[in-house]
């Protein structure tokens, strides 16, 4: 049937958003994680949930594949699960690369020279981005997490500045930040503050606190985004961080009455 702008209808996507969360050491990413509904939990080698509670995991995903077939059970098969939650992407980076060089027959992601092997990742790296889309489809929500790093940015706009960034290869954080709805950082709150230091003299100081605040659009020291009517900011206190967020999105998105047996992607 040939498509005509005559039979034009309205279109909004009812299905949840597929959310990354990165953040500095300790701020509570996996906690603000486990707030999303019914998760089941996917740590790569090193991570952990935190010591305070319990989220229900298949054990460390030591590959892959190991990560697809869990994917493809998500699925296919009978659960109860409603949150898929990725512990975390810079772990998941050092498998993507192993079976990348799996795939070429090579050692190290760098033996075959001039950054071939990062531009040859990104075909597992969109294996994995199409099966995310795959389990939002399905009526799922996806949560990824991943550690920080600060990385000089070459703004065309403004002299070079500092920043927070997800610790991944440039190439990856494209297409994952390209793909997530939500790209959500996690800081404390700073208050920049005067000092008289002498005569006319005055310097300014930085004063950490103890609120958690979850930022939601970029700001000129980090990369975040949304794609729904979300605040800049706001701040993150245990147990809240989930229901502050999902009220700006589609409340269709939050009723995973599909979750269970899914239909093959």
């Amino acid at each position: 049937m040939a498509l005509s702008i005559s039979s034009l209808k309205p279109s909004k996507s009812g299905n949840p958003p597929i959310t990354l969360i990165y953040g500095v050491d300790g701020i509570g990413k996996t906690t603000l994680a486990g707030e999303w509904p019914s998760p089941i939990y996917l740590p790569t080698e090193g991570e952990s949930t935190p010591s305070d509670f319990e989220l229900p995991t298949p054990g460390d995903i030591e590959s892959f594949d190991a990560l697809l077939d869990v994917f493809g059970e998500l699925l296919t098969e009978e659960h109860e699960f409603k949150t898929v939650i990725i512990d975390s992407l810079d772990g998941l980076e050092n498998l993507v690369w192993d079976a990348t060089c799996a795939r070429l027959g090579v050692q190290s992601i760098e033996e075959p020279g001039y950054g071939r092997g990062y531009v040859e990742a990104d075909s597992e790296w969109r294996e994995f981005l199409g099966a995310l889309a795959a389990l939002k489809k399905s009526g799922m929500h996806v949560v990824m997490l991943a550690h920080p790093e600060i990385i000089r940015f070459d703004s065309p706009t403004t002299d070079p500045y500092s920043r927070y960034v997800p610790k991944l290869h440039k190439r990856a954080n494209a297409l994952v930040r390209e793909q997530a709805d939500i790209v959500a950082f996690m800081n404390y709150r700073v208050s920049l503050k005067e000092k008289e230091v002498g005569h006319n003299k005055k310097v300014t100081h930085a004063e950490g606190g103890k609120e958690r605040q979850i930022h939601l659009s970029e700001g000129a020291g980090f990369m975040a985004k949304n794609r729904y009517s979300l605040p800049d900011s706001i701040s993150y206190k245990r147990g809240e961080g989930f229901n502050a967020l999902a009220k700006y999105w589609s409340p269709a998105a939050n009723d995973n009455g599909k979750a269970g047996k899914k239909e093959a992607a």
